[in-house]
């Protein structure tokens, strides 16, 4: 299963904010979420406002499309939007970073002479 890394950025005077409406995702978001293919989806936030997410799903693309065409999508974008320090739609602005290691199943097969 492709696994992704996207990062954004919060306001820094919006990130309690931030993680307290995450606290209480719509319960139809978190419907729409799974329908769409989005698997094994986290959150990371600094108080900086660095915003990292973590998904696993078979296209990243794919899944963004099919959240993106749902109304409480929509709805959800538009509620949380003016947390975000980027332009635009906030779940169209994440920059997708390269997975350059994986560590699979600890340290097995690893030569620790």
């Amino acid at each position: 299963m492709p696994r992704y890394c996207l990062r954004g950025r919060v306001r820094p005077e919006h990130v309690a904010e931030y993680t307290r409406v995450h606290q209480e995702v719509w319960p139809e978001m978190l419907d729409a979420l799974t329908e769409a293919g989005w698997r094994h989806y986290s959150l990371f936030v600094s108080p900086d406002g660095t915003l990292v997410g973590y998904v696993e799903a078979d296209d990243l693309d794919t899944v963004q499309r099919a959240i993106q065409a749902t109304p409480v999508n929509d709805r959800w974008q538009r509620s949380v939007a003016a947390l975000f320090a980027s332009d635009g739609a906030p779940d169209q602005a994440w920059e997708v970073l390269p997975e350059v290691f994986h560590l699979e199943g600890g340290t097995a097969g690893r030569d620790r002479g």
